[in-house]
């Protein structure tokens, strides 16, 4: 019986929180509206409100026409939610054990590099240099995420300022290697790499209709969602797993049940790690084919906004990256069919991450009456 109530109470829960989710997109919408609304100067001069509100509605539905109205808005949108969907589900596994990974821009860096390197330095078979590539991509990205995590455990150095200073420190240390005979592309001297090798290119998803260069979306958004799964898999069905939930819920609790505490943290960055790394590989193996100073982007912290959304679960932060995805893809056409500027997205999305960080203003705007809400994610203090 109490293990009944404890399901049924799960399952609440999770509709308590789906049901924030959709309201806090809902008020950022309404109020995107609103702010398009109130721009449209000259039809609000001209007292044409009947205009004004005809531009939203031509903006939201020229955003979704972008975003999946056509096979190649589609591809885009997978395209822009892949290295998402990845990010995510790095900054979501440390927020799982309590830490906040701010890193996820420098151990994509990281990966992406080391992806690179074995992305020109062979020429095939495809079959074999593609996933040696990825692997490279997530070790890289491990590695440099184990830094914080073992300064975490061994000094108590908080992962929030030194994943931001090995953030500076990746993107400098790549300018610099970008410079160098082993990455600098011949006959170039801005910093600019190599080319991947055809073989060593991630394959496109739409690659069997010849003639259309223009559908970018490739194998690495099989790569994400394979990372999704295991990450429900190793949440839902591993000790580790359980650990992690155990030690990001109650740290003193699962000191005090013997959990290796330092042993958690240190492997809590580096499976953050590993993951950001395969985001970079994704970028460079498949959208670019090669590496510049900035291929990583905003990458990194649009992700922490997604495992937000999502409350660090898999499913939640898959469908948190897509719309992520969806709104940068669908953008660029709201903006030529509307003349609604496509700063507009940078918006929502603060909008929305500012809704799920207030879920009380959410209850209180739609007046729910949910049992249970969740605060959003917390994490241990200084030092500690």
């Amino acid at each position: 019986m109490k293990k009944l109530f404890n399901k049924v109470g799960e399952r609440l829960n999770r509709i308590s929180s789906m049901k924030l989710t959709l309201l806090a997109v809902l008020s950022a919408l309404i109020v995107g509206a609103f702010i398009i609304i109130v721009s449209d100067v000259d039809k609000l001069k001209n007292g044409d409100i009947v205009g004004a509100f005809s531009t939203v509605g031509s903006a939201y539905w020229a955003l979704v026409v972008g975003s999946f109205g056509s096979l190649r808005a589609i591809s885009n949108t997978i395209n822009s939610s892949t290295p998402l969907i990845l990010c995510g589900v790095s900054v979501a596994i440390a927020f799982k054990a309590g830490l906040f990974n701010i890193g996820a821009t420098g151990q994509m860096l990281a990966g992406g590099m080391a992806s690179l390197w074995v992305g020109f330095a062979m020429n095939g078979p495809g079959i074999i240099q593609v996933p040696l590539a990825v692997l490279a991509g997530a070790i890289g990205g491990a590695a440099f995420g184990a830094i914080p995590g073992i300064l975490k455990a061994r000094t108590g150095a908080h992962e929030v300022i030194t994943t931001i200073m090995l953030n500076n420190m990746m993107a400098f240390f790549i300018l610099w290697m970008l410079k160098t005979d082993l990455f600098q592309r011949e006959d170039r001297t801005d910093p600019i790499s190599k080319l991947v090798t055809a073989q060593g290119r991630l394959p496109r998803l739409f690659g069997f209709l010849d003639g259309r260069s223009d559908l970018v979306a490739h194998a690495g958004f099989f790569v994400a969602l394979g990372a999704v799964a295991a990450y429900w898999w190793f949440l839902k069905k591993s000790t580790t797993g359980f650990e992690f939930r155990a030690y990001g819920l109650n740290a003193d609790a699962a000191t005090y049940a013997g959990m290796h505490v330092k042993r958690l943290t240190v492997l809590a960055m580096v499976f953050a790690g590993a993951v950001a790394g395969m985001a970079g590989a994704a970028e460079v193996l498949g959208t670019y084919g090669y590496a510049s100073a900035n291929f990583a982007g905003n990458i990194g912290f649009d992700a922490i906004a997604i495992a937000l959304l999502g409350q660090s679960s898999p499913l939640g932060t898959l469908f948190a990256a897509i719309l992520f995805g969806a709104l940068q893809a669908g953008g660029r056409q709201m903006q030529a069919n509307s003349d609604v500027p496509i700063d507009l997205i940078v918006v929502l999305r603060a909008l929305i991450v500012m809704f799920i960080a207030a879920p009380l203003l959410v209850k209180s705007i739609w007046r729910t009456k949910s049992a249970t809400i969740s605060a959003g994610q917390t994490f241990r203090g200084w030092g500690s």
